[in-house]
């Protein structure tokens, strides 16, 4: 290669084309590796580079002295990018983050070469690459937030119709009613709140597409899953009270039913840092109930040990009893419940305050409930013991065979 025959930049274009590979793949790494960027550690390598290998080819163009600089490309491949990462779940802090990972990763390969420049051709060449970087974020953090507010749209339409059945199915029940009111109204409040923010904020271009509005529009959409969680809840509730729950009986495979949950809420127990243990040995092979209803009940009560339990573990045991029935416990090693709490622990948006009060919006105050009503409807019977500060455990005892008259 020979540098001295290019003109000041072109070396530059050419060094970051021939390296292009290499950072592309030290910045995946440095993505992986980064704690702050969390969303991306579930996913393939293939699915972090993405649109990585465009922007420094474009990127090369601009610094070319001798060649038209690609702009469309940066543009189109950001926008792409923005949509792909709201869709993986990132946060704007994270997107963020990683641009600002690869904005290292290009200087560092290119710190040789800038050394021997003068001092203008340095401020030259990284007000190019800084001019570059910076409008990929900006297209970027525009097809996120654009990605965002489809998203948030049909969560709204989901709310319509949801709220179009709860009218249908909720019966009068004046104390129920003023309680769901309080639990509707926090989170409704918070999504009218920031969404008159981000509106506003919107008439303003100097604000627009800024990271603070892209945390408006997360606050909004997680507020409005809350909602939907606490609507949808409710509705479960009323169909069992109307008495319009059905079941649906067939053979089921206890360990299998076992192994599903486990797999679904071992993320959740991971992310807090705790252990999940399931003892399925002394455990039915098959039992004649309701498939859904069974994975439903070890669902709730297996989430709620998680999110009120700080340090420990949470394990599921389940054994076979005499006389044709057979039971389900629950454990956790966590807050556990005062005995004057316990007697009220099934009934419906009664909760008990963790000492994590980041937790609570997790939760809607009717997973017992269900869960207690689920047991009923599956001919079984519910019971718990509890210690403050040592933990809980809920035992489900049902019957290996379901009968209905």
């Amino acid at each position: 290669m020979a540098i001295s025959q290019l003109s000041p930049m072109s070396d530059l274009s050419q060094l970051l084309t021939e390296r292009s590979h290499i950072i592309t793949e030290e910045w995946v790494e440095a993505v992986f590796q980064d704690q702050q960027i969390k969303s991306a550690d579930p996913l393939l390598p293939t699915a972090i580079r993405d649109h990585i290998p465009y922007i420094l080819a474009a990127l090369a163009t601009v610094l070319a002295d001798t060649q038209e600089s690609d702009i469309s490309t940066i543009i189109q491949a950001s926008l792409k990018h923005g949509a792909l990462r709201a869709e993986q779940g990132f946060d704007p802090t994270e997107i963020a983050r990683e641009y600002h990972l690869l904005r290292a990763k290009i200087l560092q390969v290119l710190q040789v070469p800038l050394l021997e420049r003068t001092a203008e051709e340095v401020l030259r060449a990284v007000s190019l690459i800084n001019a570059v970087v910076d409008g990929a974020i900006a297209q970027c953090f525009k097809s996120y937030v654009g990605e965002r507010l489809h998203e948030l749209e049909k969560l709204r339409g989901q709310l319509l119709l949801t709220h179009q059945e709860l009218d249908r199915l909720v019966q009068s029940n004046q104390e129920n009613l003023s309680v769901l009111a309080h639990e509707l109204k926090t989170p409704l409040t918070s999504i009218i709140g920031y969404s008159e923010l981000f509106l506003r904020q919107q008439r303003q271009p100097a604000v627009r597409d800024t990271l603070h509005s892209l945390e408006h529009i997360e606050r909004v959409v997680r507020n409005s899953r809350q909602l939907l969680r606490l609507i949808n809840d409710t509705l479960e509730m009323s169909r069992y009270e109307a008495g319009q729950m059905t079941l649906r009986l067939e053979s089921t495979d206890v360990r299998g039913i076992l192994q599903t949950v486990a797999e679904v809420i071992q993320p959740l127990a991971t992310a807090n840092n705790l252990k999940l243990v399931l003892d399925d040995e002394r455990a039915p092979d098959r039992v004649m109930t309701d498939p859904f209803r069974l994975q439903q009940i070890l669902m709730n009560l297996a989430s709620n040990a998680i999110r009120y339990t700080e340090a420990g573990s949470v394990t599921i045991q389940t054994r076979l009893l005499s006389d044709g029935w057979w039971s389900i416990a629950v454990s956790d090693t966590g807050i556990g419940i005062a005995p004057n709490d316990q007697p009220h622990i099934f009934e419906p948006f009664f909760q008990v305050l963790p000492s994590a009060l980041d937790r609570l919006p997790n939760s809607t105050g009717l997973g017992l409930a269900i869960v207690a009503r689920m047991v009923k409807l599956l001919q079984g019977e519910i019971s718990l013991t509890s210690e403050v500060g040592v933990g809980s455990t809920f035992t489900v005892v049902l019957p290996l065979e379901i009968t209905i008259a």
